[in-house]
């Protein structure tokens, strides 16, 4: 018989923080929900990558889904972060998330205005995107209000976090009524972007708030799951808009949908080879560069599945690119992948293995070899196959010799 004592209401209870040693902490079902908005943003970034990398637009390409990654992610990790200290789930916490979720989809809608007025050239229209981030930082300016008034001894913390993220915002919006060209807009934007990563700094340094390690590392590794997803998807939608025409099933495109789920399947088991829970739980004063780092990782696996939306493109025929600049745009983010993962585990552990060393060079050898053969005239599709098995370097050596290596370096620790 069930325990009616579980049940609770979700009436309103104050923000005074959460255990960050509570025990079997797992995300709930609203963090999950909300997370399925970002699936429609990184999804969107992602095609536009890959039609303007099809067009041979690489400036536009890159400088749109570098701004739209930021923006998507920054607000992710604030929201996941603050969830993870204060999140007690009544109903105006519900509520908040749920006007975050609605400026998710609203930022989504301006990400493909953004790509093309950058590729226009002109002034920039990012209109729609800030107005979609704004909507999602005033709750977020609301929830540290309470906590301000419900957490008087984090209220230090809730403040600098207030004006951090209000003083940002204005100048997001202003910046936007300029209509300033892209290269100013950044320019002057760069100083936002340095108050945006500096906020979380000023306001954790005295009076850190209580986010639960093993908690941030699992949400994390969602969110890296699910943007190995819109890899997926990306491919699947492709290959089916290819099969489905008058090339219908070939070899090559049975070799890139082998290719496509391998590679996304490699950089799962690379990512979850580290305990990042127990890692992050040991050094709670080094999280804010773990955060910042996955920005990296993020991006770049929305940007693998972007080059392999290319390939696709690349087998229908209506791709600009060459062969070998078609294996770049799957190579270049799985490189930038690797060094980040292994610069984040190296730098948490303040250790230089130099079997690490060995493994990212084996990795660089068969993306190396990948881009080679393209360039001597292989298949595409065969190419895409090498970078495949680049992951497999670490996989292999993980699962033979760095076990041992990454549990002497924990017990070191």
């Amino acid at each position: 018989m069930a325990e009616v004592g579980l049940a609770r209401s979700h009436r309103r209870r104050p923000l005074s923080g959460r255990d960050p040693n509570e025990a079997h902490r797992t995300a709930t079902p609203l963090e999950l929900l909300y997370d399925l908005t970002f699936v429609v943003a990184f999804g969107t970034a992602a095609d536009q990558l890959a039609h303007y990398m099809a067009e041979g637009h690489l400036g536009p390409a890159l400088a749109g889904f570098c701004f739209a990654v930021f923006a998507v992610t920054w607000a992710w990790m604030n929201y996941s972060w603050f969830a993870s200290a204060y999140d007690n789930d009544d109903w105006v916490f519900r509520i908040a998330t749920f006007v975050q979720m609605v400026g998710v989809i609203i930022l989504s809608l301006g990400i493909p205005e953004m790509f093309a007025s950058i590729d226009r050239g002109g002034a920039l229209d990012v209109g729609v995107m800030v107005a979609g981030y704004v909507v999602m930082r005033v709750p977020m300016v609301f929830l540290w209000w309470l906590v301000a008034r419900h957490d008087p001894a984090r209220a230090p913390a809730a403040l600098k976090y207030i004006w951090t993220i209000g003083v940002a915002q204005f100048g997001w919006v202003g910046l936007t009524m300029l209509g300033l060209p892209f290269s100013t807009f950044l320019l002057l934007g760069s100083v936002l972007f340095a108050l945006e990563l500096v906020g979380p700094v000023l306001a954790e340094r005295r009076s850190p708030t209580p986010w639960h390690a093993r908690h941030i590392a699992e949400r994390h590794g969602l969110l890296v799951i699910i943007t190995l997803g819109e890899g997926v998807l990306g491919t699947v939608v492709a290959l089916s808009a290819l099969v489905h025409t008058e090339h219908g099933w070939t070899l090559d495109a049975a070799l890139l949908a082998v290719a496509g789920i391998g590679l996304t399947f490699g950089l799962w088991w690379m990512y979850f080879v580290m305990p990042w829970g127990e890692v992050l739980e040991r050094h709670r004063e080094r999280s804010w560069a773990w955060g910042i780092g996955h920005i990296l990782l993020f991006g770049s696996i929305a940007a693998t599945g972007a080059g392999l939306h290319v390939a696709a493109y690349f087998l229908e025929g209506v791709a600009t690119l060459s062969t070998t600049a078609t294996i770049l745009t799957v190579a270049v983010p799985v490189s930038i992948f690797v060094l980040a993962l292994y610069a984040i585990g190296s730098a948490f552990l303040r250790q230089r293995d130099p079997f690490h060393l060995l493994l990212i060079a084996g990795t660089g050898s068969v993306l190396g070899l990948a881009v080679v053969c393209a360039e001597m005239g292989v298949s595409m599709s065969w190419c895409l196959v090498l970078v495949m098995l680049a992951p497999t370097v670490t996989v292999v050596g993980y699962e033979t010799i760095g076990h041992r290596h990454l549990a002497t370096a924990l017990l070191a620790d």
